[in-house]
């Protein structure tokens, strides 16, 4: 038997390409069966447990997945933080980045390049914060259109910064948006916030709901869709 099989207390954590990643445990109450996978910036395995799984088993579970796991590690893009003379993505389009202290400290675009100064060492907080605001404001006018093209009233918008889900209507009354969508094409990030305002009349995924989808967003969801379970895990890999 494996000598961590042996072991009295398993340690929440495993060792993955030469890496030591935490595993991340959550009981789900609907859950019929263990759920593992890496966290789309590769910094945890996380693994939802049925309410009767026992911890340990699951931990086990998951060394016992090893290899698996290791392979899916090694398909994320790499973690590549924004330096001057790197590329970021707004709307799906490049832009390369210019840094130079005597900029102002705010990011502006110009002709496919993004320039600030200000400090170095705080320029990825800026641009994430910059970021942030570029998506709430792209988020509040695609639902307010899309909430008028479903006959409803304009909804508030926030934003999320879940690894799993790109948006979330809870309550019905409000929808989070993934602000990383800022990064996709914009046909992409639409779909996804025609999406959510959709479940604000229907709170499922059933034939109504489709319709009714399909009636509000002007393009294609199947691509919308196929993108980004294509590339949804690149919107992860400038910002930790």
């Amino acid at each position: 038997m494996i000598d961590w099989l042996r072991q009295e207390q398993i340690e929440p954590e495993i060792e993955l390409g030469g890496r030591i990643l935490p595993i991340e445990l959550k009981r789900h109450p609907r859950a019929r069966r263990l759920t593992l996978r890496i966290a789309p910036d590769g910094s945890a395995v996380r693994l939802t447990l049925p309410q009767w799984a026992r911890s340990k088993e699951a931990i086990a579970f998951a060394h016992a997945k090893s290899e698996w796991l290791t392979d899916q590690l090694a398909k994320l893009p790499q973690r590549a933080a924004p330096e001057p003379g790197s590329t970021l993505h707004i709307n799906g389009e490049p832009f390369a980045l210019e840094w130079d202290e005597a900029h102002p400290r705010k990011p502006q675009t110009m002709n496919g390049t993004i320039t600030l100064g200000g400090p170095l060492a705080s320029l990825e907080a800026r641009l994430k914060r910059w970021l942030e605001g570029q998506a709430l404001s792209a988020f509040e006018e695609d639902a307010a259109h899309y909430c008028e093209a479903a006959g409803l009233k304009p909804v508030p918008v926030s934003l999320s910064r879940a690894q799993k889900r790109w948006g979330s209507c809870s309550d019905r009354k409000r929808i989070r948006l993934n602000w990383r969508l800022i990064q996709a094409p914009e046909f992409v990030r639409r779909s996804v916030v025609a999406h959510e305002v959709t479940h604000l009349v229907h709170f499922d995924h059933s034939p109504a709901f489709h319709a009714l989808l399909s009636e509000i967003y002007e393009g294609d969801i199947k691509r919308a869709d196929l993108w980004l379970k294509q590339h949804g895990r690149t919107l992860y890999s400038s910002f930790g």
